[in-house]
């Protein structure tokens, strides 16, 4: 009855707000772009892996940027956490957040660790040569395929569902995991 009398009070206010048109979504080239340009704009995401006891496990890492498909790589000392982690459990996801324009961009997908050193010397960040001198033993490559973007950017005209707030998201085709 409350909610009557407030409809009865306002009148066609809430009736044509209620009408309101959402936005179109966006198409997904235009989400792509969107999610590559907060990418870009975020030197360290959170790479988040799951521990024996299913609890999440945050940290930061330095990757390169994602490739044509996706794939995205980064440098780890082979007895971290992660490495581990991994092995039992390859479901991840790197999360890039820009405070400047409080976007972000959560990329769910699949990692896998890399030993072998011509595929360490085919994504070989300079930068990372001065944390592992000895590319032979001291670090592993950890490459994530993703599957799947959701990606939030008032700025870049990408945001969530008005009631619900779930974020647009793009699903990329299973790739042939990255060499």
């Amino acid at each position: 009855m409350r909610f009557l009398s407030v409809v009865m009070l306002l009148g066609p206010a809430v009736l044509s707000a209620q009408a309101a048109p959402q936005k179109p979504s966006p198409t997904p080239a235009a989400l792509e772009a969107a999610a590559r340009t907060i990418v870009a704009s975020v030197a360290y995401p959170t790479f988040i892996t799951t521990d024996a006891n299913g609890h999440p496990q945050a940290r930061t890492v330095q990757p390169m940027a994602p490739d044509s498909t996706w794939s995205v790589w980064f440098a780890t000392n082979p007895r971290t956490r992660k490495v581990t982690e991994i092995a039992r459990h390859p479901h991840v996801v790197l999360h890039y957040f820009d405070p400047a324009t409080q976007s972000y961009v959560a990329l769910s997908g699949r990692a896998r660790v890399v030993r072998d050193r011509p595929t360490k010397d085919a994504h070989w960040n300079p930068q990372w040569s001065a944390f592992y001198p000895d590319r032979d033993t001291s670090v592993v490559l950890i490459v994530v395929q993703a599957e799947r973007l959701e990606i939030v950017s008032a700025k870049l005209g990408v945001e969530g569902d008005k009631a619900t707030w779930r974020p647009p998201t793009l699903r990329l085709r299973p790739a042939r995991p990255a060499r």
